[in-house]
């Protein structure tokens, strides 16, 4: 060591210290921005709505692009949104109605687009999110709509069948499933496994060649299944980071789920029409009578028009006029005059078409 490096070191801490301070300077600065912005707003519209699905978007977008590292750009984007999420709360906290209980994968995506700052409360079932929002009882919900290895989530597609609700964004997350024991488990006499069924699915191949007798008990949440085990010695769950500090767990062995691309897509849920972000998905629900060609009818004006459909699921009927009912995304937002064009085509070809939202495509 020479002699010159304690002096680089205070050279550089104190570097550290004054673009602390300046850091703190400017997001002090822009939180007293935000809170003028509510004033202004308050004052001519009292029931004013403060997130702005789309302008999040536009900034996360744009810090992204700006970004000149050695952070990458979505870790970078995860700081301002922190930021803005505290900003958002000087203004007006953001209730957000979740699938629970606390700790579940639903309440990590919720924390991923909302911030730490949003008040997040979790709900028993799915349709209670929506009744929330519908409500008013709070601003947004979250909910599950698919999985990349397991499929659609039924009950969401269910759920907006009779709701007036509408898609204000999506959140995508990488799903990594941790095999949990606590200070009690005896590990080597596990000879059960608490999860969720999709969990218990997703992980099979791995308890297959790691606990091929134990017993996979299916419940309601893998936090759930993390409660659980805090009172049996003999048994251990697959649950996530959050459920794992929540409930204070030891994980035996990280991301075992069968698949490394494992993700859930997640819809933000609320009452608002969303403005155009510049990157947009559209999100729509469509009846079709039961007559030959009714699927290449429905799906022939986005070819046409080169929309690019990214999902397209079929529900059964529940009444008498929905004879076959498609959920389709597609990219695009409905203030676009080509969407506008097409869905005006769909509408002519349908029994029904209802459109559930255009939002952000996921930034985080």
């Amino acid at each position: 060591m020479t002699d010159e490096t304690p002096t680089n070191l205070d050279s550089l801490r104190e570097r550290i210290d004054s673009l602390d301070n300046e850091i703190l300077r400017l997001i002090s600065a822009r939180a007293d921005c935000a809170k003028q912005v509510a004033e202004v707003k308050t004052k001519h519209d009292p029931s004013a709505v403060f997130y702005r699905p789309e302008r999040e978007a536009q900034v996360l977008r744009r810090i992204m692009e700006l970004n000149p590292g050695p952070l990458n750009s979505e870790e970078m984007a995860r700081l301002f949104r922190e930021i803005m999420s505290a900003c958002l709360a000087l203004e007006q906290p953001t209730k957000v109605a979740y699938l629970g209980p606390e700790g579940t994968f639903t309440q990590q995506a919720a924390l991923k687009h909302f911030g730490e700052s949003a008040v997040s409360m979790p709900m028993a079932a799915i349709d209670e999110v929506f009744r929330e929002v519908e409500a008013g009882a709070v601003n947004y919900g979250v909910v599950p709509v698919e999985n990349s290895t397991e499929g659609v989530v039924s009950h969401t597609l269910d759920s907006f069948m009779d709701s007036s609700i509408h898609i204000c964004g999506e959140v995508v997350l990488r799903i990594h499933h941790h095999l949990l024991v606590s200070d009690t488990t005896l590990r080597d006499k596990v000879s059960r496994v608490y999860s969720h069924p999709q969990s218990l699915a997703q992980c099979r191949k791995w308890l297959d060649a790691h606990y091929p007798r134990a017993e996979r008990v299916p419940v309601s949440s893998n936090a759930e299944a993390a409660r659980m085990i805090k009172s049996e010695w003999h048994s251990a769950a697959i649950a996530g980071d959050m459920a794992a500090k929540l409930y204070g767990l030891e994980k035996v062995a990280e991301k075992i789920e069968d698949r490394p691309d494992n993700s859930t897509r997640f819809l933000i849920i609320g009452s608002q029409h969303v403005p155009m972000s510049g990157e947009d998905k559209t999100s729509i629900v469509v009846a079709m009578r039961n007559q030959p060609g009714a699927l290449h009818d429905l799906l022939e004006p986005f070819h046409r028009h080169s929309i690019d459909l990214t999902r397209l699921e079929t529900r059964p009927s529940r009444t008498g006029v929905w004879n076959y009912v498609f959920f389709i995304d597609f990219k695009g937002h409905v203030d676009e005059p080509r969407v506008a064009a097409v869905l005006e085509e769909v509408r002519l070809r349908a029994s029904e078409v209802k459109v559930l939202g255009s939002y952000p495509v996921g930034v985080l």
